[in-house]
């Protein structure tokens, strides 16, 4: 067995490292050390993050299964940041109950565990490694997000979780069969030269196609999405959101372009129905909630939508601004998720009437609210405004115009659900049980700055989109 190949594969071996420290940290700790089991995960998963920045492995391992480029060191990069984040934010509903208090251990490992399955996932350069790797990033995020196992709603979650998650791998499955049968290799560097028009292969790209939208929660395969995100614990809602939806465009961007290339003019009429519809869905469902995670749902199934837009644009430009959107992305959703978790920790609420006259008793956290709700809703000067317009200029440059300015109207809906965020925090009075001044650990205070800095920053340092756009 070649040692080079392990060699290339740095950032999946520095993670399966820390996945074996915590493992070991939580069976042979005492009780009295694991009172230090946050702080000593996200150390660990900010070294190995830091780490992953400093990583030049290019090429391939183990025959062509496994792809290594500086693309795919970055996007796997902007994940480990947003996991680190999830981490950040998951403790002090972690030591809220002695049930959970007891199992810490157990969620750390998880996230890393189904972090290193979205790793195989970016990097699989054959059909069959990137099925494992699904399967790999799917189970653990099953067991998260029935974590809380004494709620009802958790438990629903990940019953909800683990059928949608075996039917859509099954209907990859299917399609890769397909796939297979027609061409007799699942290689991506060979199926790029032999994929062509007949109705075989065709067939095997939308099975293929339908299994990867149930993880992107793109309409129709979004109905899961809500009671999910309302049964799961708030940090793996937020894992959900950001890390996993991420992972999954990632890897549907890299197949259509790397592997689908010759069939374009199949699958752009595809996601290009498929997106209006997505964003006009979570646009219209999200104007109903009152939960504010089903609203957050709603709204990440719309996102999903824009961020088929850059999927679709083929081009340098549009590779770029969809990278850049799910980065931006991550913040934005994750800084949301961050004040949603304070909210709940301390008054056990999730409706939208809890933030009524947050302002007034939690200024800061009705700041990073707002932001984070003005970058997804893309006002500026936030970077939400600055990722849009690269989406829309990629779409804009392949001439379809029309559906820019379909997009750009659902831009304008968008705006109006996320104002009834902003109305409730700093317009509405507060309820006959007004929240209290909340008090947040450090760790969550030190993720809302640094989501809130990178919502301000990152749209205003064009740095961070040309380097993207050099990778």
């Amino acid at each position: 067995m070649n040692l080079d190949n392990f060699l290339m594969m740095r950032q999946e071996s520095g993670l399966i490292i820390v996945f074996l420290i915590l493992v070991i940290y939580d069976i042979f700790g005492s009780d009295r050390s694991k009172r230090y089991f946050r702080p000593v995960a996200c150390m660990l998963l900010a070294v190995h993050t830091v780490f992953g920045f400093f990583v030049s492995s290019v090429g391939t391992a183990f025959g062509g299964m496994y792809i290594s480029s500086e693309m795919t060191v970055m996007m796997k990069n902007i994940l480990s940041i947003a996991a680190c984040l999830v981490l950040m934010q998951s403790g002090q509903w972690l030591k809220s109950e002695p049930a959970l208090r007891q199992r810490e251990g157990e969620f750390y490992t998880l996230i890393t565990a189904t972090l290193l399955g979205m790793y195989l996932m970016i990097s699989s350069g054959n059909f069959m490694m990137l099925y494992i790797s699904i399967e790999t990033a799917s189970l653990p995020v099953a067991c998260l997000a029935a974590y809380n196992k004494y709620r009802e709603k958790s438990a629903e979650a990940g019953a909800k979780f683990i059928l949608i998650s075996a039917l859509s791998s099954g209907i990859i499955m299917f399609g890769l069969s397909y796939l297979y049968g027609s061409m007799g290799t699942l290689y991506f560097s060979d199926l790029s030269t032999l994929v062509s028009n007949n109705p075989m292969t065709v067939l095997g790209f939308v099975f293929f196609f339908a299994g990867l939208a149930f993880k992107i929660s793109l309409v129709p395969f979004h109905l899961w999405t809500a009671d999910v995100y309302e049964g799961a614990p708030t940090g793996v809602t937020a894992y959900l959101s950001a890390v996993s939806k991420g992972a999954a465009c990632f890897v549907l961007m890299f197949t259509l372009h790397h592997v689908f290339g010759n069939i374009e003019i199949v699958w752009y009429h595809i996601l290009s129905g498929l997106s209006v519809a997505t964003i006009v869905t979570g646009n219209l469902f999200a104007l109903r909630q009152k939960n504010i995670k089903r609203f957050f749902a709603f709204s990440s199934i719309s996102q999903a939508g824009y961020i088929m837009l850059g999927i679709m644009g083929g081009t340098e430009q549009g590779v770029t601004a969809t990278v850049y959107y799910v980065l931006v992305y991550l913040f934005s959703n994750l800084a949301a998720f961050g004040v949603i978790t304070s909210v709940e920790n301390q008054s056990g609420r999730s409706d939208i009437a809890a933030y009524n006259g947050l302002y007034k008793s939690n200024p800061k956290l009705a700041f990073v609210m707002m932001a984070a709700v003005f970058s997804l809703a893309g006002i500026p000067p936030f970077a939400g405004f600055v990722s849009k317009f690269f989406i829309f200029a990629a779409v804009a440059a392949k001439g379809d115009y029309l559906l820019v300015f379909i997009a750009l109207a659902n831009t304008v809906v968008s705006l109006y659900y996320y104002l009834l965020i902003v109305k409730a925090m700093f317009i509405n009075q507060a309820d006959e049980h007004p929240l209290d001044t909340i008090r947040t650990d450090n760790y969550n205070k030190i993720s809302l700055v640094l989501c809130t800095a990178a919502i301000l920053l990152s749209g205003i340092a064009s740095n961070i989109y040309g380097y993207i756009g050099d990778l």
